[in-house]
Formats: C-alpha cells, structure tokens, sequence
C-alpha cells in the first residue's frame, strides 16, 4: 500500500527478490496540471508496468473492497507513505500488516518526519518498521536502521537515500517475520529516558514562511529542510512591489553585525547574503514567483537593481 515514489522503491525491491505481490492499494487517480488530466500514482504506474492487479479505493471502509482484499488471501501487507487504515484492513493478513516510516521512532510520527528532522537541525535519523494498530505511528517496533544527516543535506537529497535503505528494512523485515525471527517491542522502550517526543505534523504553505529574526543555522535549517518542496519562502520589496522568492539551497556565517533584519548584501553579479540575527543568510538557489529556479549569478544577472531591495 503506497502513493509517491518512496513507495515504489520497496515494492520493486520485493519483485526483484521473487516476493509474491498478490496486489497493489494507492490513492485514486487525480486530475493534476493546467489541463487537470487525470494523473495516476507513481505505485500505480510501476504496478501496471509489472503486471501487479492494483486497487483505488475512495473509502477503505467499504465493504466491497474490504472483501476483495480478504479474497487476496494476503500473507503480509506493507505500508509505505499511504492513509490510515481501518482494522478491518490491517487485521486482514496472517502475519500482520506493518508500516515502514521515515524517522526514528517514537520521534518524528506523522507526515513529514523528513522534513521536520533538517529543520530540528538533527545530525541523525532513520527508518523505522512497525506493526500497525489503531492509532498514527504507535505500533509495535520490528526493526530500526540509523542514517546520519550531512550538515547541508536536502529534505530531497536525504530522501532519495532513505528511500534505498528504506527498501533494504523492508526486504529484512518481510523475511525476519516470515521466519519467525522478530521480536515486535513496545515504542516506548525506544524512547531513552522518557524524552518529549518530537512531531512530524504535515507542512502547509504558511509554515513555509521564513522568520529572519531566527538565528542564520535555524533558517538555513529550514531551507535545506523543505527543499526543494515545499521549499522556504521570504517576500522581497523592490520599491512599491513585493515578490515571493523561494529558497532551495544556502549558506550562513554566525556574526554579530548592525544591519537591519533583511538588509541585503551583493555585489550585483556573484553573491547574495541576508542579514538576519546573529549572522548571514548566503542565498545559493532561488527562485522568483513565476520563474523558474537559478543559481544566485544568473538571477543577479537578470535582476537589476538588488542593492535597493530588502527580504521580510
């Protein structure tokens, strides 16, 4: 059970080993684009190209599919970056239904564990498999594998490697239970002297907003954080006008300094730095509302004038 490409990393993994995929659960087709053609998932793509019978349900608590997946007869079921199950859903196989997540947990339940842990500033993650229950992310705990988190490392970047590992835990997870060799624990034996559990809500657009009265690293943090999607966004005033300007990738300095929050820095054709508190902001990639991304130079080629400019 799966929708983006995370998913589909697993699941070609689970062919390549001789697993017996009886079928595939995505979210239904959805129009997508100025033409709103209606797109299918990723995991729907790659089943079909594979032959795999695959299943949209609207509701998975209709009884009609609930009994089409009983037919199945299903040994196992894997859940990778999909909805909430019902139990009439997860009780269905006899082996159980597990979930592989993309965080250590206890820490980072929710949507976007990714994302959350750059932000937090985190040297380190994971991925995690578990034993679905009745709530979000709280099952019994399979098994865990560590990936640390490079200091300039993309929500994108870590992505794509913990989708490749991700895929891995599964292969190991599927075999460990089919050989009886896995001992599910409580999660709250994983959390090291009761900790406050960090979340991974979903990021909506106005928490995309930078703060430049954040210190340099948090802001930094946040951009490689939600790059290159959402992506971290400051407003850029050009006289009377105020322009949208999405972040992708920077660089900072700690300093103490006497410009104002959001005073810019540039010599007009190669480097572009924000003051914010307690250092520099160094903006490397970005992209202006209505235009497509760049590199500092060649938007500073285009753009005249940015000396007179200020970020809020």
């Amino acid at each position: 059970m799966g929708t983006p490409e995370f998913a589909t990393a697993p699941l070609k993994a689970l062919l390549e080993n001789k697993y017996n995929v009886v079928g595939v659960i995505t979210a239904p087709d959805k129009p997508a684009g100025r033409g709103k053609k209606l797109m299918s998932t990723p995991v729907k793509v790659f089943a079909e190209e594979n032959g795999i019978k695959v299943f949209q349900p609207e509701k998975l608590k209709d009884p009609e599919f609930i009994s089409s997946i009983k037919k199945l007869n299903p040994d196992i079921q894997i859940v990778v970056a999909f909805r909430m199950l019902p139990e009439a859903i997860w009780s269905i196989p006899r082996l159980g239904t597990f979930n592989l997540h993309a965080s250590l947990l206890p820490h980072y339940r929710g949507a976007a564990p990714i994302n959350h842990a750059i932000i937090n500033g985190e040297k380190e993650t994971g991925l995690t498999t578990f034993f679905i229950d009745d709530k979000i992310d709280t099952g019994e705990i399979l098994l865990q594998e560590k990936l640390p988190i490079g200091d300039n490392e993309t929500a994108g970047e870590l992505h794509d490697r913990m989708m490749q590992a991700g895929s891995a835990l599964v292969l190991k997870t599927v075999k460990a239970i089919i050989d009886g060799e896995i001992v599910p624990e409580k999660q709250n034996s994983f959390n090291i002297n009761d900790a406050i559990l960090k979340p991974a809500p979903k990021i909506f657009k106005a928490d995309c907003k930078i703060n430049l009265d954040q210190s340099a690293k948090q802001i930094h943090d946040m951009v490689r954080g939600l790059s290159p999607y959402p992506a971290a966004f400051a407003n850029l005033k050009k006289s009377d006008e105020e322009i949208a300007v999405k972040f992708f990738r920077t660089n900072y300095s700690v300093a103490n300094h006497n410009e104002n929050i959001g005073f810019i820095r540039s010599d007009g054709k190669n480097y572009l730095k924000i003051a914010v508190k307690s250092g520099f902001l160094e903006i490397l990639e970005l992209q202006l509302a209505g235009k497509k991304r760049m590199d500092t130079k060649t938007f500073l080629l285009g753009f005249k004038g940015i000396e007179d400019c200020k970020f809020s």
